[in-house]
């Protein structure tokens, strides 16, 4: 076995080093343990969640379809797989349903309101929306519950007007409490936060969905429509 020649002549210089029977082979290939770094794993993933909750990581979900350049924290995913199986149930047993049923402050109805129906109309989503199936002369909450009851889901649009008009126990109000009963149910979080709703409606806090703050209000209307897609 080659014997290290360093407690005689030293190893002050890599010249030396790779003169010394023992030590050059150590420095050279596969056993230079310098020439490797063990990798480095990180817990964090993508920054965001859908809703209330706080995971971080990305995931694609089951009814995203091929090609979809769309992303979704596992968060989202969560949350709207519950959606997503109702969906699938209604869409089976009533197909003439219309997608989903917009709930929102009557103060949002020509501007924020208007802005989410538009893009998911434009991106093939079938929504009843008050400005639009709220015929004149017909009672307001006959018509509201005929658009509920043949909506295979409800999106309501939190905003500020919204948090405003629920203790008042309005329309939005009787809406939600018809949606909150079934599992059809994904707010859409606007201009707030869930702690501020939360202080108004923990029961409708307690259900995740998605938020402006993560995604532009074109991508959520583009997750809604790849959602109901059957």
């Amino acid at each position: 076995m080659s014997r290290c020649t360093a407690p005689v002549r030293g190893h002050s210089s890599s010249a030396a080093a790779d003169a010394c029977p023992a030590c050059r082979y150590s420095r050279r290939g596969y056993g230079n343990s310098r020439s490797y770094s063990a990798p480095s794993y990180s817990s964090s993933g993508s920054s965001g969640s859908g809703g209330g909750g706080s995971s971080s990581s990305s995931s694609r979900p089951r009814w995203s379809r091929a090609g979809s350049s769309l992303s979704y924290t596992s968060a989202q995913v969560q949350s709207l797989t519950p959606i997503r199986e109702t969906v699938e149930t209604r869409a089976a047993q009533q197909p003439d349903l219309r997608d989903v049923f917009l709930c929102h402050a009557w103060d949002d109805r020509q501007g924020v309101a208007k802005e989410l129906r538009d893009l998911l109309v434009a991106a093939g989503v079938k929504v009843w929306f008050s400005e639009s199936d709220l015929a004149l002369g017909v009672p307001m909450m006959r018509a509201i519950d005929k658009g509920l009851a043949n909506s295979r889901i409800g999106l309501v649009l939190v905003t500020p007007a919204l948090l405003a008009s629920l203790p008042r126990e309005g329309v939005a109000d009787k809406e939600l409490a018809v949606l909150l009963m079934r599992n059809q149910l994904v707010p859409i979080v606007h201009n707030t936060t869930y702690g501020a709703l939360l202080n108004v409606s923990p029961m409708l806090a307690s259900r995740s969905g998605l938020s402006t703050a993560e995604d532009s209000m074109a991508v959520v209307a583009a997750k809604i429509a790849e959602l109901i897609a059957v």
